[in-house]
């Protein structure tokens, strides 16, 4: 059992309404992130030790690509099943998340940045901890003011 592999996403059916973000993972299971999403120019720095998840979508929101960021509790194997991507960030070092999306490590907690210029679909952070879940769609600074 490997919880320390880099694992590529594959791309996910999507739902993009204005109450909720849902993803259908390859193994047929569903997720829905439901609540209010704050719009957020990035990069935007999560809190310290939450589940950070990004998810880069398609131009028409039904496709996207999810990725877990220093996630260490699954298995290797059920996130290849599911679709889900993994990678892992030492601190003070950025990955690339998808084309054009990095994460940097800052101490235990993740900063995601996006060129979003150059992206064609929606990038979505989500962090999720025993007492805390947000999410956040990442928007031109021009439109957060």
């Amino acid at each position: 059992m490997d919880y320390r592999d880099s694992v590529a996403p594959e791309t996910l059916s999507v739902e993009v309404t204005d109450e909720q973000v849902t993803i259908e993972y390859l193994d047929g299971r569903v997720v829905s992130y439901d609540g209010q999403r704050e719009p957020t120019a990035p990069p935007i720095r999560t809190q310290p030790r939450q589940l950070v998840q990004v998810l880069v979508t398609n131009s028409d929101n039904t496709q996207g690509v999810l990725t877990y960021v220093n996630e260490l509790n699954t298995e290797s194997e059920i996130l290849e099943d599911s679709g889900v991507g993994r990678v892992f960030v030492e601190p003070d070092e950025t990955t690339e998340v998808y084309p054009n999306v990095t994460a940097t490590a800052d101490g235990y907690a993740v900063v995601v940045d996006a060129d979003l210029e150059a992206i064609d679909g929606r990038v979505f952070v989500f962090e999720e901890g025993q007492r805390y879940n947000q999410y956040y769609e990442l928007i031109p600074s021009a439109e957060s003011e």
